[in-house]
């Protein structure tokens, strides 16, 4: 199955793929969004039956939010591909490097990262995002990927110059609106396990700028959801971000920035297309 949270005037709804684009509810009519769904596998189907029998979307009546609008815990994982922590100056890390977002740094597919007034040097990050469905701490590995509700794509937008200000990166991966996410949640069913052996591409403007095997991974996903559990309950909904490969703007020669009128694209097989235009932070005078 694969799920998109949407907007229209009427407020948020959830929508399944089908029939060569999308049926969907108003999350009013249903009663539970898809974050609300996700507590177990047979909630997750259930809601997949229901919507199966909806009508179809219009389209160009709806906006594209992220899968999950409002996650609990953002938990992005750094250096978790070996030539992006070598063209960062890093040795290759034995344990996750992790930081943290906020729900406020979401934007779906098709909606614009934003440029901050505060900074030029912002880059793109193409990750593979696993979202938690059972919840749990102490989670052993070989029964992690269970607590797995589904895959998607996140561009992880990052303000270069903020992120080094401090030992902490979170500052410069907190802006609004840098985070794009989507533009579906897919099942495990529909991919193979852990998503092993799939490729991630990074397009801007349709120059490939970062491609790589989710093999390639250091840690992988069932080695994050056990990790992270050691220390954090992990909830229906958390967004677990994977980490980037290299092939970063920041340390390309020379430098490779976002900047207003850019189209940055995020894609996976079998998982799907993530494209965000970028435009340039309004600030009131």
């Amino acid at each position: 199955m694969r799920f998109i949270t949407y907007r229209t005037a009427e407020g948020e709804g959830v929508g399944i793929a089908a029939d060569g684009g999308y049926r969907g509810r108003p999350v009013q009519v249903l009663g539970r969004d898809l974050k609300g769904a996700l507590h177990d596998g047979q909630a997750l189907a259930a809601l997949g039956r229901e919507l199966a029998g909806a009508p179809l979307l219009d389209m160009d009546d709806i906006e594209l939010l992220a899968p999950i609008p409002r996650p609990d815990k953002i938990i992005c994982v750094g250096l978790n591909y070996a030539d992006h922590s070598a063209e960062s100056g890093f040795e290759v890390p034995t344990y996750p490097t992790v930081f943290a977002r906020f729900a406020s740094s979401l934007v779906g597919h098709g909606a614009a990262m934003v440029r901050p007034a505060a900074s030029d040097l912002f880059d793109y990050e193409g990750e593979l995002v696993a979202v938690i469905g059972k919840g749990g701490r102490h989670i052993g590995r070989a029964q992690a990927l269970d607590h797995v509700a589904g895959y998607s794509l996140f561009n992880d937008g990052s303000v270069r110059d903020f992120q080094i200000r401090t030992p902490q990166w979170t500052m410069g991966k907190a802006f609004d609106g840098t985070g794009a996410f989507g533009p579906e949640l897919v099942t495990p069913d529909e991919l193979p396990e852990g998503c092993k052996g799939l490729t991630l591409t990074v397009r801007l403007n349709g120059e490939v700028m970062q491609c790589a095997s989710t093999d390639d991974l250091i840690f992988g996903i069932a080695d994050l959801v056990a990790t992270l559990s050691e220390a954090m309950t992990l909830a229906p909904g958390d967004v677990i971000v994977t980490g980037t490969p290299g092939g970063v703007g920041a340390m390309r020669k020379p430098p490779v920035w976002l900047k207003p009128g850019d189209i940055c694209t995020v894609e996976m097989d079998r998982i799907g297309t993530l494209s965000n235009p970028v435009r340039q932070e309004a600030v009131p005078v």
